[in-house]
Order: structure tokens, then C-alpha cells, then sequence
């Protein structure tokens, strides 16, 4: 298996051109978000990343973790790496230093999300799952639950997980079944089974705090009435010190096809009277709670997505490069296979479709900066609805790109990328809950067409069309027209898709549904393709200054031509999916699609 080395120049660029790292760190408190400190911080975790937790995605991959009566065994060496993650502070980045955060900005965690990812997706879901747990905490913790949870959360003493799914409520969470009681104590007797719990148990931390969907006696049917508990593996006493084991166990871990690493489970509460809980938020105000880590949660599988992806390239590039095969077309000498044109074509496919969804990830991370610490409120509010409009391109495009890079690194080692030991196949296994997690990827598509594209009035969308369109003029009035013209028609192709799909279509009411996963697609190749056209106009502005490393410059700008060339191109064949009538999707009935 290839090293694993982060991407630095590429971060490092996205973050000052495409996310305005500027005028992030010039926000009110983040001013210690200098320019050398975050090369340091860059620097640092690259290390960690490189160094401890990339020699292990391998072989926990193979060892997996285990059940072993009643204790959940993670493989080897993963103890010792968490040790390293949680003494270097690494978890508490981007929260408020009260609890023992450093405060500095959301932003520059995209990176290391994508850094803990790409050397060890198994890892990373640990501290992607405990940051959702500290923002739900913060937004609608008591100042007791604040002051007893959050500090060790923030530095990473425990770890957090979500509860939701049970063997009949998925995504449907209305359908929860999970009990709780109100007890003389004020806390609540929780009772119920919980499935497919991501870390769901450990030893790496001192505590888990699950947090838990459950139904009250009296409480509503359907997502109304549901709330939100704070579970603890162990009491915490009065004084904070670890108290009693609580009544929750793991009853048995999932086999999967990826992740192997993540012990995934099946977790049990109140088998002996009732597991202990306290009421996070309001009685049957759960959704919101929830609401709170899905969306933290979705941006951490987002950038696992972009994080795969950039493993799965960099493991083909190295593999093209040594292996040799054939003869250089019009030539006759032996050739590395990565002078093949089909092969060519893969891997700038997988480097254009990566760096395109990291500038979507990174711009995205950006806005929640803007959302939260931009002194006008006009500003803020602006921001923040449009990071929730890109929020499920983030989690479903990029998830999906994941998928498609994996794959192809597979196909670029041919027969090789088949066989386990060559590693690139664990990537494509890994890759594939992605689309799945936190909402499946049509789930998101729903919510844009849904939910997204209405905010505002339809303003916040205007907006951003707004700003599409004047970056494919730039281009076109400059040398880059090819890149701008092919901007343009592909973003003409989603104002009338947009246009279409945003009718109510009272005549065809499945018609919505059935366009929204392509209208998604169509959508997120548009917004990377001004990603990365602006990505592209900096760095001709670098190149016409002679600033920095010209040969990083001119790859970017050829990047960005072939994804336009290649990928931006396939836009306006995506319109007629999307407006296309149902029609076609339910002529047949269940019964009839078999052959």
C-alpha cells in the first residue's frame, strides 16, 4: 500500500483563494489564525496523520474490531494512536476555549477532517462522531449538562456517538420506538435498541456519551414526538469523576463490507430496569437536537468523501507511475501505464473530480465561519443560508465522487486493483457507506429541491447563480474562454432545471422526486466548476506575478480545463432527466420488473 501524504499545496491554496482564509481569520476571535500558524497547524497534523494513523488503516482493516465478552477489542495499534490524537489537542480545534477548545475557525478543520480520513477512514469516524455530540450539547445543553460534558468532550477524554436508527425507524426516525421515563430524580429511565451505532462502543475513551432519540409515555406519534437524551456509558458524579456503569451494553458489532476498523453496533439500553438519560432540549424537541449533529455530521461525511478520494488517487498515481505495460502510443519503448491514454484519462479524472469537491468542502466550511462570527447580522444570516444549500451537495456529491474514484483507482490497477493486498479495493469498500450515512444521498437531493432552493424566497440560490455567472464571464474575457463558455452553458442548463424543478407539478407529484438526484448532480458539478474556475483565474494571477510554485499553477489551470472539457460538459445532458415526467419510472408496476 502506497504512503499516504497530504495534499498540502492544494489545501493551502483552496484555503487562501477559494475560502478567503483572509477574511475568515479577520473575523471577530480568530485572529490568532495567522499565516504561520496555520502552515504549522497543517504541518503538524500531516505528521500524525502520515505517521500514526496511515500504517494502521491497512492492517485494522484485517484485524477489524471484535466482541469479546461483553468488550469491544479495536485492532492494534489504535489505543496508542487515539492517545497520540487526544494528548495533541487535535479534536479541540475549532471549539470555544471556555470548554478547552482553541478556538480557531471552523475552516481550517475541513483540512484535518480530510487529513484523519484519507490516512484511516476507520479512525476518523471516532472524533468526526464526538465533534456532532459537542455542537448539539452547545446549542442546547443546560449550563450543567455544559459544564459536566463538554470540556472532556473537547479535549477528547470521551468520545460521543448517535443513536438514532432501530431495526424499523432508518430514515424514517418518526418511527422510533425507544422509551423514556421521567423519574422523581428529573432524569429518565431509557429502554430500547439501537442499530448500526458508529463506535457505538469502545475502551479508547474514559466514557461515551450516546446520544439518544427516545419517546416519552404521552408524547406524540411521529418525529413531534420525539426527543433527545444524553446517555452515559458510566455516570458522572457530582465532583465529574467517572461514577457506575450504566445500563447499556453492546449487544454484538455488524460485519461490513468497509470500515472494518469502526466497530459499528448494536447497542442495548435498560435491559435491567432502564438506562440512565437527562433531556437534551425540550420534551419532544428532538428532531432539532438532531438536526444540530446531522448537519455537523453531513459536512465530517462530506469531507470523507473528498478524503477517499484523494487516498484512492494518490495510491493509483504512484501505482501508473511503476507499473510498466505495453508501448508509448507512437513510440517504441516500454511504457509506465501512466503514459497510456485511457489511463491518463482516469487519473485526471480522479484529480479533477477530487480538487473540485475539496473547493466545494472547504468554500462550504467557510460560510459556517461567516455564519457564526461575521459582526453583520445581514451577513450572517446570508451565509448561513448558504451553507445550508450546500450542505447535501457537500455530503451527497462528494460522497458519490469518493464512490466513483475509488473505483476507477481500482480499474487503473487492473487486475491488481481486484486483490486485497494491493489495498486499493479497501478504499472502494470503505468509500461505500458514504453515500449511505446521515441521510442517503436521495434524501439530500430532496432536501435541496425541497427545502434549499425555496430560502430566501429563492434569494439565496439567486445569489449564488449571481456570482456563477460572473465568474464564467471573467473567464470568457480572458485566456481561459474555453473553461468560461463551457461554465456557461452548463450553468444556463441549471436555471432552467432549477426553474423546472422548483414548480409545484400539482399534475405529476412524484415528477420532483424522480429529477432530484440528477438536478443534485447537475447542481454540484456546476458549483464545483466555478470552484474550481476561480481556483484557476488565481492561479493565472500567481503565474502572470511570478508568485510561488509556477508548475503547481499551471497543473491547477490544466485541471481545471479537463474538468471542464470532461466534466462540465455533461451538464446540459442532464437537463432532460431532471424535467422528464415520472412517467417512465413508475409505467411498470413492482411486480412486472422482474425479467
Amino acid at each position: 500500500m502506497s504512503e499516504y501524504s497530504a495534499p498540502l499545496r492544494d489545501m493551502r491554496f483552496i484555503l487562501d483563494e477559494v475560502a478567503n482564509f483572509d477574511v475568515i481569520s479577520s473575523l471577530p476571535g480568530y485572529e490568532e489564525a495567522t499565516p504561520d500558524l496555520v502552515d504549522a497547524v497543517l504541518e503538524e497534523a500531516n505528521k500524525l496523520a502520515s505517521e500514526v494513523l496511515a500504517p494502521l488503516n491497512q492492517s485494522g482493516d484485517e484485524q477489524g474490531s471484535r466482541l469479546e465478552n461483553g468488550v469491544v477489542v479495536n485492532p492494534e495499534g489504535f489505543a496508542d494512536a487515539h492517545a497520540q490524537f487526544v494528548e495533541s489537542g487535535w479534536g479541540s480545534l475549532p471549539f470555544d476555549p471556555e470548554f478547552g477548545g482553541q478556538g480557531l475557525p471552523f475552516t481550517l478543520g475541513a483540512p484535518l477532517l480530510e487529513m484523519w480520513a484519507s490516512a484511516n477512514m476507520g479512525y476518523s469516524l471516532l472524533p468526526l462522531l464526538t465533534q456532532g455530540g459537542i455542537d448539539a450539547i452547545g446549542h442546547y445543553g443546560t449550563p450543567e449538562q455544559k459544564a459536566t460534558y463538554l470540556e472532556n468532550l473537547v479535549t477528547g477524554k470521551w468520545s460521543g456517538t448517535m443513536n438514532l436508527t432501530e431495526p424499523q425507524a432508518g430514515s424514517d426516525v418518526g418511527a422510533v420506538k425507544t422509551k423514556a421515563e421521567v423519574q422523581l430524580d428529573g432524569s429518565y429511565k431509557i429502554t430500547g435498541t439501537k442499530i448500526f451505532i458508529t463506535w457505538g462502543d469502545h475502551e479508547l475513551s474514559e466514557n461515551i456519551l450516546h446520544l439518544v432519540l427516545a419517546r416519552l409515555p404521552d408524547a406524540p406519534g411521529g418525529t413531534k414526538g420525539i426527543s433527545c437524551f444524553i446517555v452515559p456509558k458510566y455516570l458522572v458524579n457530582e465532583d465529574g469523576s467517572i461514577g457506575e456503569r450504566n445500563d447499556l451494553r453492546c449487544v454484538s458489532l455488524e460485519h461490513k463490507l468497509g470500515i472494518h476498523a469502526s466497530p459499528t453496533a448494536v447497542m442495548s439500553f435498560g435491559d435491567n430496569g432502564g438506562a440512565t438519560g437527562y433531556l437534551l432540549g425540550p420534551e419532544n424537541g428532538g428532531m432539532r437536537v438532531m438536526f444540530v449533529m446531522m448537519n455537523n455530521a453531513r459536512f465530517g461525511v462530506g469531507m470523507e468523501g473528498v478524503a477517499i478520494a484523494e487516498r484512492s488517487y494518490q495510491h493509483a498515481l504512484a501505482y501508473a507511475k511503476e507499473r510498466v505495460q505495453g508501448r508509448v502510443v507512437g513510440g517504441g519503448q516500454d511504457a509506465a501505464i501512466v503514459d497510456h491514454p485511457d489511463v491518463r484519462r482516469m487519473l485526471m479524472q480522479m484529480k479533477a473530480l477530487t480538487e473540485a469537491s475539496r473547493a466545494l468542502a472547504y468554500y462550504a466550511a467557510s460560510q459556517n465561519d461567516l455564519a457564526s462570527h461575521h459582526e453583520n447580522e445581514v451577513a450572517r444570516e446570508a451565509a448561513n443560508d448558504r451553507l445550508a444549500l450546500l450542505t447535501p451537495l457537500v455530503k451527497a456529491w462528494s460522497t458519490d465522487i469518493g464512490v466513483e474514484v475509488a473505483s476507477l483507482g481500482v480499474q487503473v490497477h487492473g487486475g491488481m486493483g481486484f486483490i486485497e493486498e494491493t489495498g486499493a479495493a479497501q478504499y472502494y469498500r470503505d468509500s461505500r457507506i458514504a453515500p449511505i450515512y446521515e441521510g442517503t444521498n436521495g434524501i439530500q437531493a430532496l432536501d435541496l429541491v425541497g427545502r434549499k432552493l425555496p430560502l430566501a424566497g429563492g434569494a439565496t440560490v439567486g445569489s449564488l447563480f449571481a456570482e456563477i455567472s460572473g465568474t464564467a464571464a471573467e473567464l470568457q474575457n480572458g485566456d481561459m474562454a474555453e473553461v468560461g463558455n463551457s461554465l456557461a452553458l452548463a450553468h444556463e442548463a441549471l436555471v432552467k432545471a432549477t426553474e423546472w424543478i422548483s414548480t409545484g407539478h400539482v399534475d405529476d407529484p412524484r415528477a420532483q422526486g424522480t429529477g432530484a438526484t440528477n438536478y443534485l448532480k447537475m447542481f454540484s458539478t456546476v458549483v464545483g466548476g466555478w470552484l474550481m474556475g476561480r481556483a484557476a483565474l488565481a492561479a493565472s494571477r500567481k503565474l502572470a506575478a511570478s508568485e510561488g510554485d509556477a508548475g503547481f499553477y499551471k497543473a491547477k489551470i490544466a485541471t481545471t480545463r479537463f474538468y471542464a472539457e470532461q466534466i462540465l460538459s455533461q451538464v446540459p445532458g442532464l437537463l432532460s432527466a431532471v424535467t422528464s415526467s415520472s412517467e417512465a419510472t413508475f409505467a411498470i408496476d413492482p411486480e412486472q420488473m422482474t425479467g
